[in-house]
This record gives structure tokens, C-alpha cells and sequence, in this order.
């Protein structure tokens, strides 16, 4: 778990960002280097073929995906143990 100070430090973080995101008129135009960036990036490791690099594209976001998938399966996991055990904890179950 976060610190105090590190957790205010994130939120304060956050706020500034959801300011930042809110004087932001137009968002596309704000995001356009990045996604001219990462396409290049694709287009570079395709050297140059662009039939390549959309492959490239969405393995790179299938990776993400899976990523994600497996990072929800784990938090369903411990959800279950920190259930159970609260569950054993309430019933006064043994310490054994």
C-alpha cells in the first residue's frame, strides 16, 4: 500500500492531469506525436512495409491484451483468497 505522502502526491498527480485533459480543447491534436510515434515505431521494426508493421501493430496490442487478461484473472484470484479467508476468520475457524 501507498504512503500517505505518496498517495497525496498521486492524487495531486491525478487532479493535475484531469485539469490539463479539461483545458484541452482539442484532444486529437494533443495526442497526435505520440500516435505518429508508435506508428513509426511499427513501420521502423517492419523496415519500412506497412503490411508488416500492422501486423506488428496488433501484436503489440494483443500482447496488451493478454497482459490485461492475466493481471484480472490474478486479482480475481487473491479476491477469492482474501475472501475465504475473512470468511474462516468470521466463522472462528482454527489457527492451525
Amino acid at each position: 500500500m501507498a504512503s500517505p505522502d505518496q498517495q497525496t502526491r498521486q492524487l495531486i498527480g491525478r487532479i493535475g492531469a484531469e485539469v490539463s485533459w479539461a483545458n484541452t480543447e482539442d484532444r486529437a491534436a494533443r495526442t497526435a506525436p505520440a500516435r505518429a510515434g508508435l506508428a513509426k515505431k511499427f513501420l521502423d521494426e517492419a523496415g519500412g512495409d506497412p503490411v508488416r508493421a500492422e501486423h506488428f501493430r496488433k501484436a503489440h496490442f494483443l500482447k496488451l491484451a493478454h497482459k490485461s487478461a492475466a493481471a484480472r484473472r490474478k486479482i480475481k484470484e487473491l479476491t477469492v483468497q482474501a475472501e475465504e479467508a475473512e470468511a474462516e476468520l468470521a466463522a472462528g475457524g482454527d489457527a492451525a
